[in-house]
């Protein structure tokens, strides 16, 4: 009996606490109509007229009450030839009136997300291989299986898109945030996959619950989208509510 309330304590602990040490920061914060909020530029991409091809993936915590629990992620590039930015990402809001939830479009490649600054997590900079990658980025978008669906927990939502364009790019080694609730909803109900990063293997319950082992991401356990885990390098504890606690795990790489 001991055992099992140490047990129940630690989980306790572990996905309970975090999240609301992280709510009880959110009720001290001034409410903001939500329409009033910045969208503009964090000032973190490169500048548009700058020559050669640009892929970066950004996580910003969601608008409101749910940017407690998770975020919103995009992937935003610019090609060789081209003097502006492109984003991809799901927004929600259009599949609720029967609309594609995918979204391609011109604008800023960094704003902020309803007030909330985003991360910039992986940057891609080069010339023809870069543009090669953006061939295969718009190909994923274009074959994402959930174009007309969405559900904020526990997916098909916009992380679990940008976990499925990471796996049909794989140089970008991209370790999505411990916040971002959906990436662990592996397409056609699948129980195991790679892992977004490609160097590592997930198994999940519908996103319900799940493991992730991997070089990138380290260990993560998922449980009601609640994730726990460690990262061995960068080092970092990684706790719900809290997100990532420990060292960066920005990444940039060139390609010629």
């Amino acid at each position: 009996m001991r055992r099992f309330f140490l047990a129940f304590g630690i989980l306790l602990l572990l996905f309970v606490a975090p999240v609301g040490i992280q709510w009880a920061l959110h009720m001290q914060a001034e409410p903001t109509a939500w329409w009033t909020m910045r969208r503009d530029s964090s000032e973190q991409a490169p500048p548009a007229n700058q020559p050669g091809a640009v892929i970066q993936v950004y996580a910003a915590r969601a608008a409101r009450w749910r940017g407690n629990l998770g975020v919103h992620s995009w992937v935003t590039y610019k090609r060789s030839d081209a003097a502006y930015y492109e984003r991809l990402e799901v927004i929600g809001y259009y599949g609720a009136y029967g609309g594609n939830t995918v979204r391609q479009r011109r604008g800023n490649p960094d704003s902020y997300w309803f007030g909330n600054r985003p991360q910039l997590l992986r940057q891609i900079t080069g010339g023809a291989h870069v543009d090669q990658m953006i061939d295969r980025l718009e190909a994923a978008a274009d074959a994402y299986p959930y174009n007309t669906q969405y559900k904020v927990w526990p997916g098909p939502n916009s992380n679990t898109f940008v976990a499925w364009l990471a796996k049909a790019v794989p140089e970008l080694r991209l370790e999505l945030p411990p916040l971002a609730i959906g990436k662990d909803y592996l397409p056609d109900n699948a129980f195991a996959a790679r892992t977004p990063s490609h160097r590592g293997v997930q198994v999940s319950l519908g996103g319900y619950a799940g493991l992730l082992i991997g070089l990138e991401e380290g260990i993560e356990i998922n449980l009601l989208a609640a994730t726990v885990g460690v990262d061995v390098w960068p080092p970092a504890f990684k706790l719900p509510g809290l997100g990532r606690l420990g060292v960066d795990d920005l990444k940039e790489f060139h390609f010629p």
